[in-house]
């Protein structure tokens, strides 16, 4: 296998678990955000208070963008499988 061919399947795993992980991470950020700001317009100072929304957030996500997330890393495991053959010289 060349040095290129696994540079090629490293960017695109890294592409894969940046895919996966966006969803997730960015609806985190925009709860935390919202509670932050909620937060400094109450002035209220609790450090627990973002915990719960966050991780109602992060399981709606995952509801919504779950099967598409799946698809990818099905799609991505599939191509590599069937790719075995094509790396092995």
């Amino acid at each position: 296998m060349e040095q290129a061919t696994l540079i090629d399947l490293g960017n695109q795993a890294m592409l894969l678990i940046i895919y996966l992980a966006a969803p997730l991470l960015l609806a985190a950020l925009a709860v935390g955000l919202l509670i932050s700001i909620f937060q400094a317009a109450t002035q209220i100072q609790e450090q627990t208070l973002s915990f719960i929304p966050k991780l109602i957030a992060l399981v709606v996500a995952l509801v919504v963008f779950g099967p598409w997330m799946l698809q990818l890393w099905i799609n991505y495991t599939q191509d590599l499988y069937i790719s075995i053959p094509d790396y092995i010289d």
